[in-house]
C-alpha cells in the first residue's frame, strides 16, 4: 500500500524575485551602454573599461533571471519529477563560480599592478567608481526587497535547517554580485583618494587583493550551500531518529527512510515500513507531518501476517 503527496507548488516569492531581478538587469544594461558610449566619446579608458565590466555583471544577473523564467515555465512539466525548484539553485551555483572567477581575476590584476605600476587618471576613475557605487546600492536595495518577505518554517526542526531551507540561492547570488561590486567601488574610492592626495599608489592594488579575498569567501560559501542541495546532501540524522522513534514499535519497523531537499523551500520523504498491525499509509503519512515539513511524502506499508 502506498500514499503519495505529489502536488508541485511554485517557490514562495519566486515571481516577485523574478521581477526585481529583471529591473536590476535593465538598470545594469542601461548603465553599461551609457558608460561605454561616454567612454568612446570622451576617450576615457576608465569609463570604457567599467562599461565592459558592467556587461559581465549583466551576464551574471541574466543567468539569475533566466533561471527564474525557466523554472516558472516548466513548473508543471511532468519530466521534472519534483518540479523545477533546483533550477534556481543551479543558477546560484553557476553565479557562485562566476563570482569566484571574478575574485581570482581581481587578485591577479592587483598583483600585476603591484609588480608593474600603471598611471591612474584619478578624477575619471573616482567618478566611475562613484557611478558604480550608486548603481549597485540601488540594485542591492531592489534585490533585497524581493528576498525580504520569504517565509520561515515554524516546525520543530526548522531552526537547524531554516537558513538553507528557506533561502533563495538564485537571488542570493545576484545580491552577492551587486554587493561585491558596491564593496569594490567603496574600496576603490578609498584607495584612489589615498593615492591621489598622499601618493600611495600601492593602496589601489592592495585594496583590490583584500576585496578579492572577501569575494572568494562569499563565493565559496554560496558554492557549499548550493552544491549541498544539488547533491542531495544534508544532515537530517536527528530528524530521522525522531521519525523512527515516533513510528517504530514491537509491531512496526522502519525498513527504508530517505529525506532530502529538492529545492530551497521543499523537502521530500520516502518511508517504507513493515507492520503486523492493520494501519493504512495515511496514518503514517499524517504522523510524519507532525514532526517536520515535507511537501512530497511517499509511504509504503508492507503488511506482515503473524
Amino acid at each position: 500500500m502506498k500514499s503519495n503527496c505529489n502536488t508541485i507548488k511554485p517557490a514562495p516569492q519566486s515571481q516577485k524575485n523574478e521581477k526585481v531581478t529583471l529591473v536590476v538587469v535593465i538598470i545594469t544594461l542601461l548603465t553599461m551602454f551609457v558608460e561605454i558610449i561616454a567612454g568612446i566619446i570622451s576617450g576615457s579608458m576608465a569609463l570604457l573599461s567599467d562599461g565592459i565590466h558592467m556587461g559581465t555583471h549583466a551576464v551574471a544577473l541574466f543567468i539569475t533571471l533566466a533561471a527564474y523564467i525557466f523554472a516558472r515555465k516548466h513548473i508543471n512539466n511532468p519530466n521534472y519529477s519534483f518540479g523545477t525548484g533546483k533550477v534556481g539553485v543551479l543558477g546560484g551555483y553557476t553565479n557562485a563560480i562566476i563570482l569566484l572567477l571574478a575574485g581570482g581575476a581581481m587578485a591577479v590584476e592587483s598583483i600585476e599592478r603591484i609588480i608593474n605600476p600603471v598611471s591612474i587618471l584619478f578624477n575619471q576613475a573616482i567618478i566611475v567608481a562613484v557611478i558604480g557605487l550608486i548603481v549597485n546600492i540601488v540594485s542591492a536595495f531592489i534585490l533585497r526587497s524581493g528576498g525580504s518577505e520569504q517565509s520561515h518554517d515554524k516546525h520543530k526542526y526548522s531552526h537547524s535547517h531554516s537558513h538553507d531551507h528557506h533561502q533563495d540561492h538564485n537571488l542570493k547570488a545576484a545580491y552577492l554580485h551587486v554587493i561585491t561590486d558596491a564593496m569594490t567601488s567603496v574600496l576603490a574610492i578609498f584607495a584612489l583618494l589615498i593615492a591621489k592626495y598622499f601618493g600611495f599608489t600601492w593602496a589601489d592594488p592592495i585594496v583590490g587583493i583584500l576585496g578579492a579575498i572577501v569575494v572568494a569567501k562569499w563565493a565559496i560559501g554560496l558554492l557549499k550551500q548550493t552544491s549541498s542541495v544539488l547533491l542531495d546532501r544534508g544532515d537530517y540524522s536527528e530528524e530521522i531518529e525522531s521519525i523512527r522513534s515516533q513510528i517504530e514499535s514491537k509491531s512496526t519497523s522502519v525498513q527504508d527512510l530517505h529525506l532530502w531537499q529538492i529545492s530551497e523551500n521543499e523537502r521530500s520523504l520516502i518511508l517504507s515500513l513493515k507492520s503486523t498491525v492493520d494501519k493504512p499509509p495515511e496514518y503514517y503519512h499524517d504522523l510524519v507531518k507532525t514532526i517536520g515539513r515535507y511537501e512530497h511524502i511517499t509511504v509504503e506499508v508492507n503488511k506482515i501476517i503473524a
